[in-house]
């Protein structure tokens, strides 16, 4: 099942429970704000820049992958009973699309990563008219998508603009910190070794604004197969590129990765695996790495490191967990 398809209808009694909910919400907002964002990425830049004026729950957590994500009953309750509902878009909640297109109708939806100008994203050959949705890769382009969140709060809240807009440019100035990191770390690659071989093809916004070939097993989508003929390909990558190091990603299966390296070591080429990249998902909840800023310090800070990089073990902040 591709990642774009026609979004999968919603079930009747899950749109029926969803309507009653609906009906009943009408009432004063009280504070504090409750907001539901659909990826761990969104709910840490509401969290960031809502501060204490907003309960803020992700649908989508630690290892869960948002291309293979089905709603619950739960789910669909909480976004019908939220002042504020955040999803990414760009096709990336494919099955959820409708019923946020038609929750958006009646409740205060907003689809964060669709504010970023479109000669700014990267299309893909195999799906015509649609975007990669995987923009929190490049931070240049989630600076963006944390104004949409900040926009978005105001409009639900417009007391608390102050704080937002404070909130926004304190987060954002932090994002500017990881971002000079990032580009002085990453040049230290040399350039023969700067292949980013990953379970799939998450990375490319990385690879454009820092200088890596970026290759997939599978698609822009997990639920793309990855076909022999792919694996092979790839292999014959490995051993023409001497790739020296391939990643697993958190909320991927590594069997795929598994096979190419099976595949390199009967052509005489030892790959080792650089380690285990946030793609889709977060860290787990309360560490560095289950925030934003902590995701990319530690993805920038494994990649440069395993492809014979130079970037301190406990990434920019001096905050990764140990072996991170």
């Amino acid at each position: 099942m591709s990642l774009f398809r026609s979004a999968r209808p919603i079930l009747l009694s899950a749109l029926i429970l969803a309507a009653g909910l609906l009906a009943g919400a009408g009432h004063a907002m009280a504070k504090p704000l409750n907001i539901v964002a659909t990826t761990s990425m969104i709910a840490d830049a509401a969290r960031q820049v809502a501060g204490d004026r907003a309960e803020v729950k992700a649908l989508k957590g630690p290892g869960v992958d948002p291309h293979s994500y089905r709603q619950t009953r739960s789910d669909i309750a909480a976004m019908a009973r939220a002042d504020l509902v955040l999803w990414h878009g760009l096709y990336l909640e494919a099955q959820l699309e409708e019923f946020f297109l038609d929750l958006e109708k009646r409740r205060n939806v907003v689809a964060v990563g669709e504010a970023i100008a479109k000669d700014k994203l990267l299309s893909h050959a195999e799906y015509k008219g649609r975007y990669d949705p995987h923009v929190w890769m490049d931070p240049q382009l989630w600076e963006t998508v944390v104004l949409a969140v900040r926009d978005a709060l105001i409009k639900t809240d417009p007391e608390g603009e102050a704080t937002y807009r404070a909130n926004a440019d304190h987060h954002i100035a932090e994002i500017a910190k990881l971002i000079d990191y990032m580009k002085k770390v990453t040049v230290t690659v040399p350039e023969k070794s700067r292949v980013l071989l990953t379970a799939h093809d998450a990375f490319s916004y990385f690879g454009r604004g820092y200088d890596f070939d970026v290759l997939g097993i599978q698609g822009i989508s997990t639920e793309s197969e990855a076909g022999l003929r792919r694996v092979e390909d790839l292999v014959n990558t490995i051993v023409d590129r001497k790739i020296s190091a391939v990643f697993v990603e958190s909320s991927v299966p590594e069997r795929n990765v598994r096979a190419l390296i099976e595949g390199a070591a009967a052509r005489g080429q030892n790959v080792v695996i650089g380690g285990t990249l946030f793609s889709d998902a977060m860290g787990e909840p309360g560490t560095y790495e289950g925030t934003y800023i902590g995701m990319i310090d530690h993805n920038v800070t494994l990649i440069t490191r395993a492809l014979g990089g130079t970037a301190p073990q406990d990434g920019f902040q001096g905050k990764l967990a140990a072996g991170s």
